[in-house]
């Protein structure tokens, strides 16, 4: 995976040609306008011709179709801290992410932290970074891939078999 943009297709069609090969510990992001192209060889950064709660729905819905993974979303602690004056749109924005994530885990990390685990996490895996129009700041989303047939429960169940075992 290169961080070319693509030119021969779609950012839909990019999200639906790379989910089927990404799998848990993957990540796909949905960036505001300003978030930047990442060096590191694994992120892949393409641009999405829409606003930010468009690409969101779709990465969303794409990876609730999914069979085989499902979403650990992670976002900027400091979303919570912008208000109106700061960032005219903000509570809108605020108010429509909290409905359409209420279904899936959400964990809140400062900017830095997230961006640190994004940077080791594209050491070994694949990560795609969704460009949309958005023009306010902390406001992308990152989502972490999991397996979608596979819980941590099973696998605590599973961890506990093996070490009474040995």
């Amino acid at each position: 995976m290169t961080n070319a943009f693509l030119a021969t297709e779609s950012w839909q069609q990019a999200v639906a040609h790379t989910l089927p090969i990404f799998g848990h510990r993957n990540w796909i992001v949905i960036a505001d306008s300003a978030y930047p192209m990442q060096a590191r060889p694994g992120i892949r950064t393409i641009v999405a011709d829409t606003d930010q709660a468009h690409a969101v729905q779709t990465v969303l819905t794409s990876i609730e179709e999914s069979w085989h993974v499902r979403p650990n979303v992670l976002l900027d602690m400091e979303l919570d801290y912008l208000d109106e004056a700061e960032a005219a749109g903000i509570e809108n924005y605020r108010t429509w992410l909290a409905e359409r994530l209420k279904s899936h885990p959400v964990s809140k990390l400062p900017h830095e932290q997230i961006i640190g685990k994004l940077d080791e996490a594209a050491s070994l895996f694949g990560v795609l970074v969704v460009k949309s129009h958005m023009a306010l700041p902390y406001t992308s989303v990152f989502i972490e891939l999991d397996c979608g047939y596979w819980n941590p429960e099973a696998e605590a169940r599973l961890r506990a078999k093996i070490a009474n075992k040995t």
